[in-house]
């Protein structure tokens, strides 16, 4: 392993929140080292129309390139993999990384983690081919209005599930909730609001998925019936991938269960130098969201180490 080298600031992910801390650190001045696995959850997004600045959208892996364009005109990223970090007896933290080029250690005065979320995916055939086509899609406050009067089945069960289709009913009054098999567990008032939205419920698996001409032509279930759909959306959740913190001893929401980085209106988390922005947070996400975090994290740490010595 090579020897320590000590940054201001490590940044974990090389997604738009990450990206954007690199940005204003590096024009701070400050030394980093941006550790990126390259699983950035927008790189599925097929066209994003609701980013400010681009009024005819833009798909999530030109998104991702533009922003690494920008970020490594002051700083390279390092490919690799954050497999731990430690706070140290001064303060600093010492992460340790397998990169492409070998293991490596690095020492950092401050952390931020901008490690994003995992979605949970429904068990369907050809998935990743559906999702970046923009078949299946998971995020309602992003593209609902693309779905305006359309054909469209959300992908969930219990509250959860529910509670996406109806914020869906917003845009369309076709609307399915498919639960792959699963038990669809609601309350009667629950059903009470299914009903009254004129949200129909499907509780038998998918067996087939049949794409053609940019839509979804056909959904076979198992009991052998077929339906079609303009869109699907999934509300099977996220993983948030907060272990980094969580390990550290930040807080972390479980009021739902997520495990989400709490973090006050400057992205410090309860660890002393230990920043997040992101979807890693607690909050709402989108973007717009992660770039405002690490745009004010960035900010914070610089201030904080304007007087280091």
């Amino acid at each position: 392993m090579e020897s320590d080298r000590t940054v201001d600031c490590l940044v974990v992910g090389g997604g738009p929140a990450g990206l954007t801390a690199a940005i204003y650190l590096a024009r701070f001045r400050l030394t980093l080292a941006i550790v990126d696995e390259g699983f950035s959850r927008a790189a599925l997004i097929p066209v994003s129309h609701n980013l400010p600045g681009y009024p005819d959208g833009i798909a999530g892996p030109r998104l991702l390139a533009l922003l690494r364009a920008q970020a490594q005109r002051y700083e390279a990223t390092l490919p690799g993999v954050v497999t731990g970090i430690r706070l140290l007896t001064d303060g600093r933290f010492s992460a340790k990384i397998e990169a492409a080029s070998g293991p490596e250690q690095i020492v950092a005065r401050n952390v931020l983690l901008a490690t994003g979320v995992c979605d949970i995916e429904p068990k369907l055939p050809n998935l990743e081919h559906a999702i970046r086509q923009g078949y299946v899609r998971h995020c309602a406050v992003c593209d609902g209005f693309e779905v305006i009067d359309l054909n469209v089945a959300v992908i969930g069960y219990g509250a959860s599930g529910l509670k996406e289709a109806l914020f869906l009913r917003t845009y369309t009054e076709r609307l399915t909730l498919l639960t792959l098999g699963e038990a669809m567990s609601l309350s009667d008032r629950e059903r009470d609001d299914a009903q009254a939205a004129g949200i129909r419920v499907i509780e038998a698996p998918v067996t087939e998925v049949s794409t053609e001409a940019n839509r979804i032509v056909a959904l076979r279930l198992e009991d052998g019936s077929e339906h079609a759909f303009d869109s699907l959306y999934s509300a099977l959740g996220c993983g948030i991938n907060s272990a980094l913190g969580s390990k550290l001893g930040a807080r972390t929401d479980e009021t739902e269960g997520n495990g989400a980085l709490i973090v006050d209106a400057h992205q410090r988390t309860s660890v002393p130098g230990l920043y997040a922005a992101g979807d890693v947070t607690a909050g709402l996400n989108q973007i717009a969201v992660a770039y405002a975090g690490a745009a004010i994290a960035a900010t914070q740490i610089h201030n904080s180490l304007r007087f280091y010595s």
